[in-house]
């Protein structure tokens, strides 16, 4: 299995605290998060590693070099912001198979990886990992039916609910209607604009989930991610 690493943002919303490093590489329990997420792909069997970069990208390329924990690692550096969309449809010309994981670099996401290839063999539709939680007022909702989704819906619903847990397979040539190097949102432009023609599958995980991105949860992953 291979997967793409979305790890280019700019990472403003943590940069008080984290104010020298890349999102990706904020301190966790002393160990870059980045650590963390690349040691648990290698645990589930991933042999290849995209890493999708921008800001302070030679930080991350200095530390992990091109392999870690047995697993190849290649860079794409974007030149200027990509949105997610753009870096994925940047990285995907790198892959080997006919499918990739993709995964947020500053999520930290306990996926169900095998159960999630063989869903991809089974059917082989884009697929969107969702995952319960209690309330999706931060994040905004998914709906699904019969194993498909069916409905994003805009952040500030409260309550329990499926969210989009930012991890996807995608076929390798799913965004090829899309210029490479131009800026895209994998969200609005491709799940959202093309909801209605093409069947996404949905797969709701129930491994821990949890987003560094903010400061409350930055301080929460201190604990809940210690020992990983």
């Amino acid at each position: 299995m291979e997967a793409i690493v979305l790890a280019g943002g700019f990472g403003t919303r943590l940069r008080e605290v984290v104010p020298d490093l890349p999102k990706p590489m904020a301190p966790i329990a002393g160990r870059p998060f980045m650590e963390l997420l690349l040691s648990t792909l290698a645990r589930k069997g991933f042999k290849r590693i995209m890493l999708s970069l921008g800001f302070m990208a030679e930080k991350v390329i200095a530390h992990f070099g091109d392999r870690y924990l047995g697993m190849e690692l290649v860079y794409e550096v974007e030149s200027q912001p990509l949105g997610t969309g753009g870096a994925i449809r940047a990285a995907l010309p790198h892959c080997l198979t006919d499918h990739v994981f993709i995964f947020n670099g500053d999520t930290y996401l306990d996926i169900e990886a095998e159960e999630l290839e063989q869903l991809w063999r089974a059917r082989r539709h884009p697929t969107i990992v969702v995952r319960e939680v209690s309330d999706t007022t931060r994040f905004g909702r998914v709906e699904m039916h019969d194993g498909a989704i069916t409905a994003f819906l805009e952040k500030g619903m409260e309550g329990p609910g499926l969210i989009n847990a930012g991890c996807y397979i995608l076929p390798k040539h799913a965004l090829d209607e899309f210029t490479l190097g131009q800026p895209f949102s994998i969200e609005t432009e491709f799940f959202i604009k093309h909801l209605q023609q093409i069947r996404f599958d949905g797969f709701i995980t129930h491994g821990r989930f949890l987003d560094i991105g903010v400061p409350d949860d930055y301080a929460l992953a201190q604990t809940e991610l210690l020992g990983l």
